[in-house]
């Protein structure tokens, strides 16, 4: 093993939590129990900080796929830290195959994106039509992400609006990015739950998550209960 993941792992180890390995099994079931050592969120980014100061980094950058589910938690850091748009981005496809939980693709949030919005745009077709679900899930986060206030146009929901898939965790940031809008853009986005123009579990869904959100009003979610589909 390179002497860079030997330190990244003792590193790991100095820092288990096994009661926060036990939640973080229960919370990710998509991974085996060995794949947790257990370390908290808050200690995963110090680690990163110093980590990617590290003259060897890089090899631990390309070691792919890692071993744990840690592992791949201080790669999305260090990631989501970068500020060269054209570095992140190539370092984000070469990852994006090896994601393997919710987690770390919903953690995975680079600044740099945000200054380079018409950039992005492009990429993110790619990624909405890729078979891998974590690639899948990361375009429709992008698009909630960084889209939904002053980027916002109806070409992105219409973008969403078309997915369909069989998998448990694209469904569910399809609903999230539609709650999200009808947050944000409610009058604009209402028409694809009016119109259903999702599918029934995911229209339901986004109904469910809207009706939970404290930023839509009480009238709001009326409205919006009504439209729930009977399966």
């Amino acid at each position: 093993m390179n002497d860079c993941i030997s330190r990244i792992r003792e590193l790991l180890y100095q820092n288990q939590d096994l009661k926060y390995r036990d939640f973080n099994i229960n919370l990710t079931p998509a991974l085996p129990p060995s794949a947790f050592i257990g370390v908290r969120t808050p200690i995963i980014r110090n680690l990163a900080k110093d980590i990617e100061k590290w003259d060897d980094i890089d090899v631990f950058l390309s070691a792919l796929p890692h071993q744990y589910f840690e592992e791949n938690q201080i790669h999305m850091v260090i990631l989501s830290r970068r500020k060269k748009y054209e570095q992140v981005l190539a370092e984000i496809k070469t990852f994006l195959p090896y994601v393997n939980n919710w987690a770390t693709c919903d953690s995975l949030k680079p600044t740099v994106f945000a200054k380079n919005l018409d950039k992005l745009e492009s990429e993110i077709p790619t990624w909405l039509a890729s078979d891998h679900t974590y690639t899948r899930r990361f375009g429709i986060e992008m698009l909630m992400n960084f889209y939904l206030d002053q980027a916002f146009d109806p070409k992105y929901p219409d973008m969403v609006a078309v997915l369909r898939s069989d998998e448990y965790y694209v469904n569910m940031m399809i609903a999230w990015y539609f709650a999200t809008a009808l947050a944000k853009h409610y009058d604009e986005i209402l028409p694809y739950i009016r119109d259903r123009k999702l599918d029934i579990w995911t229209h339901n869904k986004t109904i469910q998550k809207a009706v939970e959100s404290y930023r839509i009003s009480a009238e709001q979610k009326d409205e919006l209960r009504a439209m729930r589909i009977k399966a």
